[in-house]
């Protein structure tokens, strides 16, 4: 066989060789990619994402598009063909597994997790659109879960409304652990609670609850903390969280979406429904952000591939929280301008702005 010959074929094999071990070693690693974008003021899977009864909405046009990222799920196993394709790709990222999917954490735990968030996010969304508009909402201290085997199982319930911790009144759900600590492991605290079910049936007629009971509960050792391994803490074993009761129904359709990074677009959305006028000026205006109940904006993961995903769907604005700004200034894709936010009264403003075609003082983003 001549030289040549036989080089291109020894190169051939070890090429197929390469390839084949390319494909057959997996390496941990997990990868990111742009997912799909979905217009809080239209509809999704045939129905409206927002939908308001019991109070005056108004007609809305253009587009305020929530932003979502795709993920390989936590049993996948990339190899290193896929890994070194999606390092090479401008529209995904390869990130560490451990990234995703910090201490063995499954795929279900973290679906499980970011719908947890993403209910959340859309009572926080709820809340802060309310409180911008001045329109009032109840708030409340209760029981968001128990732990297994501890003092409060069986005695405390997940829904309870907490009113007062000895005698103290509530307000918010840090001021119960507060109150709690004031004990030594072993001693008496009082809980004053509205149990779940008449909460429930208060909340369904749109009332203050009533019919509060005592609730006694003997505290016990908190685990030792590792910053503070001398310290004896009490505990009962609940988290407080907050309930809201609102004064007409903001009900939120998206499925298949988890996480809390859509709270700030749904906020925008619903504020558009409730107004007069058209908040976008029949834009196309995309963004993404957690916002609490006072209307903060909180920075997301996976900014960039929702900035590909938000101009491959026609945005030609970002909403982009300003601890995001850096990194999205860093990489923004042609066509989409940034606008940096840090409150929901931020990005109200900027939309304006928007719709005035008053661009050149919209806030803008850095890399800085």
């Amino acid at each position: 066989m001549p030289r040549r010959t036989a080089t291109m074929l020894a190169s051939t094999l070890i090429l197929i060789a390469l390839l084949c071990a390319g494909v057959l070693l997996r390496v941990p690693y997990a990868e990111m990619s742009p997912g799909p974008t979905v217009n809080t003021l239209g509809d999704a899977r045939g129905e409206p994402v927002l939908h308001i009864s019991g109070h005056k909405t108004y007609p809305t046009s253009g587009n305020l598009n929530m932003t979502t990222v795709r993920v390989t799920g936590a049993d996948y196993d990339m190899n290193i063909v896929e890994a070194v394709y999606g390092w090479l790709a401008h529209d995904s990222v390869v990130v560490p597994h451990d990234t995703l999917y910090p201490d063995g954490k499954t795929e279900e735990q973290s679906t499980q997790e970011n719908a947890e968030e993403f209910s959340q996010s859309q009572e926080s969304a709820k809340v802060a659109a309310l409180e911008e508009l001045k329109i009032p909402v109840t708030s409340r201290v209760v029981v968001s879960t128990v732990v297994k085997d501890s003092a409060a199982e069986g005695e405390l319930h997940a829904g309870d409304v907490i009113k007062a911790v000895d005698g103290t009144a509530v307000e918010r759900p840090e001021d119960v652990a507060k109150l709690v600590t004031k004990h030594e492991p072993g001693e008496d605290v009082v809980f004053t609670v509205v149990p779940a079910k008449a909460a429930a049936a208060a909340e369904k007629a749109r009332k203050e609850p009533t019919g509060s009971q005592d609730v006694t509960l003997t505290t016990r050792k908190a685990p030792k903390d590792p910053s503070n391994p001398s310290e004896d803490r009490a505990i009962v074993g609940i988290q407080a969280g907050t309930d809201h009761t609102f004064p007409f129904e903001i009900d939120i359709k998206l499925a298949d979406v988890g996480g809390p990074s859509a709270g700030l677009m749904f906020s925008l959305g619903i504020i558009d429904k409730l107004t007069p006028g058209k908040l976008t000026g029949g834009k196309f205006i995309a963004g993404t952000g957690t916002i609490d109940d006072d209307g903060k904006v909180g920075p997301i993961g996976g900014i960039n591939m929702k900035l590909v995903g938000a101009r491959d769907a026609g945005a030609g604005y970002f909403l982009t929280p300003d601890d995001n700004c850096a990194a999205a200034a860093s990489d923004t894709p042609d066509g989409l301008t940034l606008v940096r936010v840090k409150t929901l009264d931020d990005a109200k403003r900027s939309l304006e702005k928007i719709r005035a075609g008053d661009t050149a003082g919209l806030p803008s983003c850095s890399t800085d």
